[in-house]
């Protein structure tokens, strides 16, 4: 039998959790509060005590022991029962008393994280804020919200390498400036085309990394950023109450995720010192890093699993910052009826607009109808551009593109910068009769 830490209430020996709002540990059954420092001490007693080893090993593995593998039965102080987590649970609940219980043995040695963000938000705050987050949703199916059925809310802390680093070398754009003109009959364009050469270094501070292999990457990445500046130096007392996962993918893998955002957060920041220029293109990098560490982490999150029709629907919210995010249905109807209506509403008044103005310009009344040709075709910008906007809107959950949030501002210096010009090409673009009368009278 494994054995498990439960935090007890110093006044009524009740189970004690930590209060996201007061940000201390509080007992539910006689409301007294206690400082973390308070139950430091207890924490270390607990952290030192060696688990009871009364078992005899003389028989072999049945089936069902065999159907355990990979699980670890505890014994819940509370009320006795047998607490059954994966290998990777670190904290859980209960399901008998519901008494928080932190699994001992998974939070020391190397599984010992080195800080912890504490929850800011709690439940009630959470089903709020999922409330909000669909209210902004303009083409979700009107019965999502009334239908949709919250079957499970957990408040977990998700494991995360944390990764600390500087980075130095070259990158190289191409860039181009345009100009163009008339001259006789025809219209001209000359672009100079350009090589553009940063070097220098940069450091970012806390990019995180999941290190759990059964939680969706790009949902913990849409969620952020985090603030490290609220991370606490670990202390098992935060986890009461809530669950816990330890990592499952070691720093090593997660480095490469790491790297990647820094190069593109690299280039991102040298590309930021190039101006004037009409278009810039990333090419090439030659980079390295230095002066780098890794943390492990625990971070809070809340987990909201929900199911409308037979399609199941998960949501995460930065326990943090409150910032929620998940994917939603679109509803055809709705993405229909906003579409004619931007196209009516537009393509009318561009058709109008066209009909007078392209007359007046040809000076007939041919002009009335090819304006209000063009005036219909261009109408279709706008609720394409309206609509693909709400529709995209339906489908936040992406992974980070570089790591501009764990910038550390001010620390980037260049230390060689070079706009190489290259070639210019030319082309030129026969000017019709009618186009050139109207610019003579122009």
């Amino acid at each position: 039998m494994s054995k498990v830490i439960e935090y007890r209430c110093l006044n009524c020996g009740g189970p004690l959790q930590f209060d996201s709002s007061l940000q201390k540990i509080k007992c539910p059954y006689c409301d007294a509060e206690f400082d973390m420092e308070e139950v430091k001490s207890y924490n270390e007693d607990l952290a030192n005590a060696k688990p009871e080893n009364m078992e005899w090993d003389v028989h072999d593995k049945t089936a069902a022991e065999a159907e355990l593998e990979g699980l670890n039965v505890y014994h819940c102080d509370s009320c006795g029962a047998e607490v059954i987590a994966d290998g990777n649970t670190s904290a859980t609940i209960c399901p008998f008393c519901e008494s928080p219980v932190i699994l001992k043995g998974r939070l020391s040695g190397v599984l010992k994280p080195d800080y912890v963000i504490p929850f800011k938000y709690d439940k009630e705050e959470t089903k709020d804020a999922l409330k909000n987050f669909l209210k902004t949703k303009l083409f979700l199916p009107n019965v999502f919200r009334t239908e949709n059925k919250i079957e499970e809310i957990k408040g977990l802390y998700e494991p995360f390498w944390i990764y600390d680093t500087g980075c130095e070398g070259r990158v190289d754009f191409r860039a181009e400036e345009i100009n163009t003109y008339i001259r006789g009959d025809y219209r001209i364009k000359e672009t100079k085309h350009y090589r553009i050469v940063r070097e220098g270094h940069l450091v970012f501070d806390h990019i995180p990394v999941d290190g759990s292999s059964t939680m969706p990457d790009d949902l913990m990445e849409s969620i952020e950023p985090f603030d490290f500046s609220g991370a606490e130096d670990f202390n098992a007392a935060y986890l009461a109450g809530y669950l816990a996962d330890k990592y499952d993918v070691d720093k090593d893998v997660c480095a490469q995720r790491a790297n990647q955002r820094v190069r593109e957060g690299t280039i991102d920041q040298f590309r930021t010192t190039i101006h004037g220029y009409d278009s810039v293109r990333y090419e090439s990098s030659s980079l390295s890093l230095y002066d780098s560490h890794c943390h492990y982490a625990l971070y809070p999150v809340w987990i909201l699993n929900s199911k409308w029709k037979e399609d199941k629907f998960t949501f995460g919210m930065n326990a943090q910052t409150g910032k929620m995010m998940g994917n939603l249905p679109c509803s055809p109807l709705k993405y229909a009826l906003w579409f004619i209506f931007f196209y009516v509403l537009t393509g009318a008044l561009l058709g109008l607009l066209g009909g007078v103005f392209v007359s007046g310009a040809m000076e007939s009344d041919h002009g009335i109808i090819a304006g209000i040709i063009l005036g219909l075709a261009l109408g279709l910008i706008t609720p394409i551009i309206f609509c693909r906007y709400h529709r995209k809107a339906l489908k936040p959950v992406h992974e980070q593109h570089g790591a501009a949030n764990y910038y550390r501002s001010g620390s980037m210096n260049i230390t060689s910068s070079r706009d190489i010009f290259l070639y210019k090409t030319v082309t030129k673009t026969k000017i019709s009769s009618d186009t050139n009368r109207n610019n003579n009278r122009r």
